[in-house]
């Protein structure tokens, strides 16, 4: 019996900036503000995969980052827009935005990684306290290269991932729905092991057919309350 693929889902980051002026209200309104957010956010949570993070004192342009996964695209944008009607959501300034959806790899074959589910069609957030995100475009000239080329270069890339099995990477695909081309999200215990597995990558065959990896951001799980309470106030 032929049993359909898993549905793929949709996967959006949002970084945001919280305006100066609000940091100027009185107290009692931003504690409401806050609140007000942070009910908005737990209705949400009911219904699609939400993980709220911290970037302050980690960028200059971003205090926090939404990690959203849901199964259509209307989930997402309901949440942002009742996000946006909050009083703290008149100050918001979303500085980057990146869509994805889940998809099969076509270099996986005859590859796999402890304790990889559904071919990485479906996000499971493993709750780690550190995220890595960043964008990532390839060159023209690597979809030029035939396929059995372009899969040896991947089963290298995949052997470095192997000697850092602590860390777990989440790829999205964002071709024809976002301007890169991937979004990757690093999932770890230890900042220093996400330094050590991108130096190693540095030395990769494969790298000067990468185009852009930037931005990169540095996140910090957090429940919601504690995210909005290092906004100020």
């Amino acid at each position: 019996m032929t049993h359909p693929p898993p549905a793929q889902q949709f996967v959006k980051y949002t970084f945001f900036k919280t305006l100066p002026e609000w940091r100027r209200l009185p107290p009692a309104e931003r504690t409401r503000h806050k609140q007000e957010f942070a009910a908005v956010f737990a209705e949400h949570e009911s219904s699609i995969i939400l993980r709220s993070y911290s970037l302050t004192g980690m960028r200059a342009d971003a205090d926090m980052m939404l990690w959203a996964v849901a199964q259509r695209l209307e989930q997402l944008q309901g949440m942002h827009a009742a996000l946006a009607r909050t009083g703290l959501g008149a100050y918001l300034g979303t500085t980057h935005s990146y869509l994805a959806m889940t998809r099969r790899s076509i270099y996986i074959d005859n590859h796999t990684h402890p304790g990889q589910t559904e071919d990485r069609t479906r996000i499971r957030p493993l709750d780690r306290p550190y995220l890595f995100v960043y964008p990532f475009v390839k060159t023209h000239a690597w979809y030029q290269l035939p396929m059995q080329e372009r899969q040896r270069m991947m089963e290298e890339h995949f052997k470095i991932g192997h000697k850092y099995p602590d860390i777990r990477i989440h790829t999205t695909y964002s071709y024809g729905l976002d301007d890169q081309e991937f979004v990757l999200g690093f999932e770890t215990d230890q900042p220093g092991r996400f330094l050590d597995l991108v130096m190693d990558l540095r030395s990769a065959e494969q790298r000067p057919l990468t185009e852009r990896d930037t931005p990169i951001f540095t996140c910090l799980l957090q429940p919601i309350d504690r995210v909005l309470e290092a906004l100020g106030g």
